[in-house]
């Protein structure tokens, strides 16, 4: 599989410029979240649907895991060259759990895909250590595809976003996520509700951290989830709702139930009428509770 950028280069850059005059527009409808930032845009026409809090910049978790799926590819790594998880790749900063044993090894391309559907720590890592030339090189790269993006208020410092230093806007974020959305790797990943994966002789079952994947009534176009205690519950999706496409970006909610209830709340409006009237230009952009 091709896992490179589809489109011309001509019509990204059309792309990114659609986000960001998007973004620069102003919200036009008013929806209580409990996410402390958020942003909504029509990816059919470009309109920023609502937003609260949007420019403010906040730690953001394992929304990082989309920049270093699109870096890793953007180097045209060999997908079937066999990586091991390494003691280097184990969490020293927040010890958090994965279950992906030290020595397990698998195809790039799986690796990949325990960091991004699962959100696995040590994978996202590892991934980072064996980009050509080393994480210096990765972060590097990063740090070019973040300038190339137009993400001028994000900074990453490592690939998993456990380090609260890996900080971005919603608004900023919604531009990645109209990146990321155009490489078929990562939308195929990122919308699998589960895998399996052998390791160690066994096969292990790991599921989508976003439950809104394959779930009745949901079309998740891309996906991913966050959390750590300086972030909060924080959620990036690309959906269709009744023939229309939308990104969400959703920052800081108090609970993983929280982040569910807001996105429900936004297809909820995709799918209203008065979602989808013209913006009328006497009103003032809304304050979102």
């Amino acid at each position: 599989m091709n896992t490179s950028c589809t489109l011309p280069l001509f019509l990204k850059s059309l792309r990114w410029i659609a986000v960001s005059a998007a973004i620069a527009c102003g919200s036009c409808y008013a929806l209580p979240l409990n996410s402390q930032h958020a942003i909504v845009i029509s990816d059919d026409t470009g309109q920023v649907l609502l937003e609260k809090d949007a420019n403010t910049v906040v730690p953001i978790a394992s929304l990082t895991k989309l920049m270093t799926a699109m870096v890793l590819l953007d180097s045209k790594p060999n997908m079937r060259e066999m990586i091991s998880i390494q003691e280097s790749d184990v969490d020293v900063l927040k010890h958090s759990r994965s279950h992906v044993p030290l020595g397990t090894t698998l195809p790039r391309q799986e690796i990949l895909r325990l960091a991004l559907m699962s959100s696995d720590n040590r994978a996202a890592a590892s991934l980072a250590r064996t980009y050509p030339g080393g994480n210096a090189a990765f972060l590097l790269a990063v740090k070019n595809k973040i300038k190339a993006l137009g993400m001028t208020n994000t900074v990453i410092l490592e690939p998993t976003g456990l380090s609260p230093e890996n900080t971005s806007t919603a608004a900023d974020l919604a531009k990645m996520a109209a990146a990321a959305s155009h490489y078929p790797s990562i939308a195929d990943i990122t919308t699998d509700s589960s895998d399996q994966f052998k390791m160690k002789g066994r096969n292990v079952t790991f599921r989508n951290t976003n439950r809104l994947v394959g779930s009745p009534g949901w079309d998740v176009l891309l996906s991913k989830t966050g959390f750590t205690v300086e972030a909060g519950h924080c959620l990036i999706m690309r959906i269709e709702q009744a023939g229309r496409h939308a990104t969400l970006v959703l920052l800081n909610a108090q609970a993983n139930s929280s982040r569910i209830f807001d996105a429900i709340s936004i297809r909820r409006l995709l799918s209203s009428t008065k979602a989808h009237a013209p913006k009328t230009r006497q009103s003032r952009r809304p304050q979102i509770r």
